[in-house]
């Protein structure tokens, strides 16, 4: 039997086939845990992160509180796009991960939108 993860990484694998990240634009992508969320930008061309945050960082930690829910997704995203405009990136493509396009997943690409980021 197929377990959650399974099915997950199997749609994840067919997301990455079609979505590739480039210096121009680079990958915005997503991992969620059930306590934290975790988000980066990636060029795929260099194999580098560009950018890196999540739930457990000191400064979205005094805002948000708890890393699980859809608030401090947001808070996450705009902090995401926050350090990605420090470093000149203002253009992405959205990697879901596998994830269904809803509840965390659509707040924290709500909030890196609303901070600025185009994807």
């Amino acid at each position: 039997m197929k377990t959650r993860t399974t099915i997950r990484t199997i749609r994840h694998s067919r997301i990455r086939k079609r979505i590739y990240g480039t210096s121009q634009r680079p990958r915005l992508s997503v991992f969620r845990s059930p306590k934290n969320i975790y988000a980066q930008i990636i060029d795929d061309v260099l194999q580098r992160t560009l950018v890196f945050v999540s739930t457990l960082d000191k400064n979205v930690k005094k805002t948000c509180g708890y890393g699980g829910n859809q608030k401090s997704a947001q808070i996450l995203g705009e902090a995401l796009a926050v350090k990605a405009k420090e470093k000149g990136i203002s253009k992405v493509v959205f990697d879901r991960g596998g994830y269904l396009y809803h509840g965390r997943v659509k707040s924290l690409a709500e909030g890196a939108r609303k901070a600025g980021l185009e994807f």
